[in-house]
């Protein structure tokens, strides 16, 4: 009888347990946060304390080092290797720095953007820039580096985001169609979700549109070297941004932007005036601008030019003595003892305060 009464007792022990536990949720215990080890280089701890709660760390990014990539050349144009820190004093805004990090042929992986024309104008030349480009990717890209493919003519489109796949590159530079359609947009949807808008002028070459969109939507977010390549005739139409624009995202993503300038100058009579944007663009951001003109021959030795500079850049850090988080665009300067040319971006942008 004690047995059934102890079994009875039990089961409503039981039932009333089930019971609590259908009118309450459990109490799940939450994983804790992760935290990055001590001492992390990079980063530096903040104190946030709730009341009865732990101190929690939070760790903020450092954005005070400033990073340089640049070649050194003679003066005929030719790489000069194996120079040392001391060969080269750093200025910004005239107020010469403290070098912190000096490396020559930087080995750092490489983030590289492939921009192509297929507009109306590059009908001759387009398949040959699909079959150079694929041979230069081909050479350049390696397991830790990554690359993107993008065209632009009335639209901008990205054909490929980023991989180190070189045959997915490959097929996305042969992707690219000429295309002469028209139409008139409102609003910028940004990469890969549609055409680049304008205001109200009929579109034809998105190219400032183009680089903007590869600066600030692409290589904004990634670090290390950054470069873009651009094929083109250099010509804007319709464009909603202007060149200052294009100018600026390639320098706040720290790009470099190189040109390989395809046009028969000819054909436009007196209206060409692609070179001396494209000149511009390429001396402010560090690289330089190759003319082919209309000799698509010369395509394999500009690739094969810019090829070798992404392979032989000096890296130069340093940490600013303008310690203003302001946002302001600060003029560069890296001076060789030795009566060498430097390519250097001409400047950067602040970080701007949170």
């Amino acid at each position: 009888m004690s047995k059934v009464r102890n079994s009875l007792l039990l089961l409503t022990v039981c039932v009333a347990v089930l019971l609590a536990w259908g009118q309450q949720p459990p109490n799940i215990p939450m994983p804790p946060m992760p935290q990055p080890p001590p001492g992390s280089e990079g980063s530096k701890p903040a104190q946030d304390t709730t009341q009865g709660e732990e101190p929690i760390t939070t760790f903020k990014a450092r954005t005070d080092l400033v990073q340089v990539f640049f070649n050194v050349k003679d003066k005929k144009g030719g790489l000069i290797p194996n120079l040392a820190k001391d060969d080269f004093q750093i200025f910004e805004d005239g107020k010469p720095q403290t070098t912190k990090y000096f490396a020559a042929n930087s080995d750092l992986p490489l983030t590289l953007g492939i921009l192509i024309d297929a507009s109306g104008s590059q009908t001759r030349v387009l398949e040959s820039e699909k079959q150079v480009g694929g041979i230069f990717l081909q050479d350049v890209i390696r397991e830790k580096d990554q690359a993107f493919v993008l065209s632009f003519d009335v639209n901008v489109d990205l054909l490929q985001d980023f991989t180190n796949s070189v045959h997915d590159l490959k097929a996305a530079l042969n992707r690219a169609k000429i295309n002469m359609g028209g139409g008139v947009y409102t609003s910028i949807p940004g990469i890969g979700q549609g055409p680049v808008p304008t205001s109200s002028t009929p579109r034809g070459t998105l190219l400032f549109d183009a680089v903007y969109l590869a600066g600030h939507d692409q290589l904004s977010q990634q670090v290390g070297r950054k470069a873009m390549i651009l094929l083109t005739d250099g010509q804007d139409q319709g464009s909603q941004l202007r060149l200052r624009d294009a100018i600026e995202a390639a320098q706040k993503s720290d790009s470099i932007c190189y040109v390989l300038l395809l046009a028969d100058r000819d054909i436009y009579g007196g209206s060409y005036y692609g070179a001396g944007d494209m000149n511009k663009m390429t001396k402010e951001t560090g690289g330089r601008m190759i003319e082919i003109g209309n000799r698509v021959d010369k395509l394999k030795d500009a690739f094969d030019q810019i090829s070798r500079e992404l392979r032989s850049q000096y890296t130069i850090s340093y940490t600013s003595t303008n310690t203003a988080h302001d946002g302001k665009f600060r003029k560069l300067e890296i001076r060789p003892k030795a009566e060498y040319k430097i390519q250097a971006r001409t400047g950067y942008f602040a970080p701007a305060a949170e």
